[in-house]
């Protein structure tokens, strides 16, 4: 046997021992027998360094240190979930997608899932090897976290990873969860604390900045773990026609998959089992905050579709989140940027769930007088979603004599003007437009990373201009003078020069970013996406009238009158026409062609691969010739565009009767002959 042949043999042993230990948990070697394994194909590989490939076990390591990450585009949007917390939830969200179906639509089936709690990573393979890896990021772009994931053990570097599994397909993207076990969790903490280094507060926020390091080898030196639970593309694969073939599918090739999962026909018997599920989870390594329920059938979840950023085919069955008791020691006032006095509790520290917790939200003014929870009380705080803390209620045995009720204050606490509570509300506002408060936070979300992501400008920034009066607005960010911010503590002329710079960069970043900047209600990454796309400009959308708005898929009855009410102040009118006198992009960017554009009218979708183009190429060939591509194909789809190993795509064209072009067919077209 020559030297690659040995090579490839040994690099096939490691990968199913890999499989069969930290997928499985069934070793089937010892680890000595394994350690040897491991040792001569390193000793190989340094021989023979022309031999090494990027999916060999040994690349695994980490070492790489990376500046910056880089923003991956997503395949398609990597939504959110509605959440449900109790079988009443449950079955309204049933209710409400049975709806939108026909009449004599039957009783679809469930997958139901661990809703686990790590960080979300997005996993690209080419002709079966690991190529890309990314963060959910934004929902729409995610960071470009490759060389970290290739140390973590339980994700194939190549597919299958077993004899007798299917083919690699050509093209493959999983959605999966990396996560810390609890077990190994505590271990890692151990040995922290023995080396006197610093602890971690919980495994999920270890296991997600333990993938956000900028050097892989300290990810390799982490206990992580993974578990895959979505196909979003393949291709030259099956066609899956449901999550249960997916999931299944995805453990044939070898990835990790939750033995957890379960599939109902019968909604009550999936609903009885969520509820017993939360004894379950208490007996779990790895940190889980519910369940995730999904209609199994793919045609019926492309049915129903999304609003806003969470899709209708599923849900979240969150369980009540850990709970602790500790002393109220002050209620606060903060002013939010929409003008809702918000109040807060200050509390003695206490640890909830692994994290410690010192502020709380109170919800609103009726919230705490319901209660009747007082300043000085000792109360139950619990993590709402695991996440955000609240305080339940007061410990009325333990309350201290001579406390009194809390009430709202009359005026702003900001800027002192007199606060308002609108007929039917819940909330009172402090209605002053020139709030400082209210414009702190407005300028904190519109240059956050999520939206006009200006790097160097944060809340101490807008808090800091706010208070000098350079800003009024936030359109104001653009009009900031170096004159103006060299004299200030702490801004010398570079730092003046790379913030002025940054703020020039954000005016490309386009109407989409814009808009979800402006923080109109409801109005995240995904719903403002899908409204630049439907509408040429924002000055186009400011225009737009409530039943276009509600036309639009994913856009519902709030969120249409909720943009139509922004627009329609004339305060924020200002505000747009001032950014777009200062250069600011309002208008999405269209490739400019010379002659006619044949292709006006008509939807592709491209699949496989091409002689001469790569997909991004023929997307924008399409785009320049008036055509639309999208992602999927449906009963909308007008031509198929395949290239070689097409897959489930070109599988479903030909069951729906939609055209199949090539290369060639589609310069045709574009040129106004036939395809």
């Amino acid at each position: 046997m020559d030297i690659a042949q040995r090579i490839q043999e040994l690099r096939e042993q490691l990968r199913y021992h890999i499989y069969r230990y930290h997928v499985l948990d069934e070793p089937v070697i010892s680890d000595d027998a394994y350690d040897a394994l491991y040792r001569e194909l390193q000793e190989l590989e340094a021989t023979h360094p022309e031999l090494v490939t990027q999916d060999s076990p040994t690349q695994r390591i980490g070492g790489e240190v990376r500046e910056e990450f880089t923003a991956v585009q997503h395949p398609q949007p990597m939504l959110s979930l509605s959440n449900a917390f109790n079988p009443e939830e449950l079955r309204a969200w049933r209710d409400r997608f049975m709806r939108l179906l026909p009449a004599d639509q039957l009783e679809p089936a469930y997958v139901v899932e661990p809703k686990f709690d790590g960080l979300t990573v997005v996993l690209h393979y080419l002709d079966g090897v690991f190529s890309l890896g990314a963060t959910r990021g934004d929902g729409i772009r995610g960071e470009d976290i490759t060389p970290n994931l290739r140390t973590v053990k339980a994700l194939p570097l190549s597919i299958p990873v077993t004899d007798g599994s299917p083919a690699a397909p050509s093209r493959l993207v999983v959605r999966g969860e990396a996560y810390m076990p609890i077990d190994a969790f505590e271990a890692f903490n151990r040995q922290q604390a023995a080396a006197g280094k610093r602890m971690y507060a919980n495994p999920r926020n270890t296991a997600a900045g333990s993938l956000r390091v900028l050097d892989s080898s300290i990810t390799a030196s982490r206990p992580l773990k993974l578990f895959c639970y979505q196909v979003i593309e393949v291709e030259g694969g099956p066609e899956l026609a449901t999550q249960w073939q997916a999931l299944d599918y995805l453990r044939q090739l070898g990835f990790p998959i939750s033995g957890l999962n379960r599939r109902f026909t019968d909604f009550e018997e999936m609903v009885t089992y969520c509820l017993e599920w939360e004894a379950v989870r208490d007996s779990l390594n790895f940190e889980a905050d519910g369940l995730v329920i999904k209609i199994d059938d793919f045609a019926l979840q492309e049915r129903l579709g999304a609003v806003g950023n969470a899709p209708r085919w599923a849900t979240a069955y969150k369980y009540p989140a850990p709970e602790a008791v500790t002393r109220l020691n002050c209620i606060v006032v903060n002013v939010g940027r929409t003008g809702t006095l918000n109040p807060a509790a200050e509390l003695e520290p206490v640890r909830i769930g692994g994290v410690t917790v010192s502020n709380a939200t109170l919800h609103n003014a009726d919230y705490v007088a319901e209660r009747d929870i007082r300043e000085g009380d000792m109360v139950v705080i619990k993590r709402a979603g695991e996440v955000i803390p609240q305080v339940l209620r007061p410990v009325l045995e333990l309350r201290p004599e001579g406390t009194q009720p809390w009430q709202m204050p009359d005026r702003c606490p900001s800027c002192g003007e007199p606060v308002e509570r609108p007929e039917g509300e819940v909330a009172y506002y402090c209605v002053n437009a020139a709030c400082p408060a209210q414009l702190v936070r407005s300028v904190e979300h519109f240059v956050s990373r999520g939206a006009m992501d200006i790097e160097g400008f944060g809340i101490r920034q807008a808090e800091l201009f706010v208070d000098l009066g350079l800003l009024h607005d936030v359109a104001g960010i653009y009009y900031l003078r170096e004159d103006q911010l060299l004299p200030l503590e702490g801004f010398g002329e570079k730092k003046v020069d790379n913030l002025l710079s940054a703020i020039r960069d954000s005016k490309g970043r386009g109407p989409a970013r814009l808009l979800t900047a402006l923080g109109i209600q409801g109005i995240g990454v995904t719903v403002a996406q899908t409204l630049v796309d439907h509408f040429s400009s924002l000055s186009t959308l400011a225009a737009a009238p409530r039943e276009q708005l509600e036309g639009i898929p994913g856009i519902g009855p709030k969120l249409a009158e909720s943009v139509v009410d922004w627009f329609a102040r004339e305060t924020n009118r200002r505000v747009l026409e001032k950014l777009e006198q200062a250069g600011v992009r309002i208008e999405a960017e269209v490739a400019e062609v010379e002659g006619p554009q044949p292709l006006t009218g008509l939807t592709f979708v491209v699949t496989g691969t091409l002689p001469t183009m790569s997909r991004d190429q023929a997307k924008a060939y399409i785009e320049a010739h008036g055509g639309k591509v999208t992602g999927s194909v449906s009963g909308r789809t007008d031509y198929l565009l395949a290239g070689e190993r097409a897959g489930s795509k070109l599988a479903k064209a030909e069951k729906l009767g939609v055209p199949v072009i090539d290369e060639a067919a589609l310069a045709r077209l574009a040129s106004g002959g036939q395809g």
